[in-house]
């Protein structure tokens, strides 16, 4: 079968491990490639392709943005509250304007990218269920950026500490 019809991913967990910066450039290559296939895959499953880019665009920034620039994570292993501290601090301290229909784009795209993960045997079935479980906090993230857009003085430090963006 042809790449298009079957994307899989023939890396293991180990791929994405990495200390040195020519092995974090090789784990950005992989990534690339990841959202490669995670971009057929969505076609596949009868999206189409301008809602598949955009989902893989998300997913884009949440992977190599955040889980392997930012966080240092091995992205196909991911720990629970990896989500909420990306929804709950880091988009929102990140991002010029957040808003919460840009949110809610990337955790639809993080929760199909880990879907996604499960289809190709990197994560559990348990692990996604914690998974998509945090991507659904909604409320919470929308109160998370009111407070952000609402601080004033030193107010950013208790706010931080309910879930700060650190590892």
């Amino acid at each position: 079968m042809s790449e298009s019809c079957n994307p899989e991913i023939e890396y293991e967990h180990e791929d994405f491990e990495f200390v040195t910066i020519e092995e974090e450039l090789q784990v950005n290559e992989r990534c690339q490639q990841l959202l490669k296939h995670f971009y057929l895959y969505l076609q596949q499953q009868g999206m189409s392709a301008e809602q598949a880019s955009e989902l893989a665009f998300s997913a884009d920034l949440y992977l190599r943005d955040y889980l392997l620039d930012f966080g240092r994570q091995n992205v196909v292993q991911p720990q629970p509250g990896i989500i909420k501290k990306f929804a709950a601090s880091w988009f929102i301290t990140h991002t010029l304007d957040p808003e919460m229909s840009q949110l809610e784009q990337h955790l639809t795209a993080i929760a199909a990218l880990y879907r996604y993960l499960r289809v190709q045997h990197f994560i559990t079935l348990q692990e996604l269920a914690v998974l998509e479980a945090e991507a659904a906090e909604l409320e919470y993230y929308k109160e998370r950026i009111a407070t952000f857009l609402a601080l004033s003085g030193d107010g950013f430090a208790a706010w931080d500490a309910e879930c700060p963006a650190k590892f």
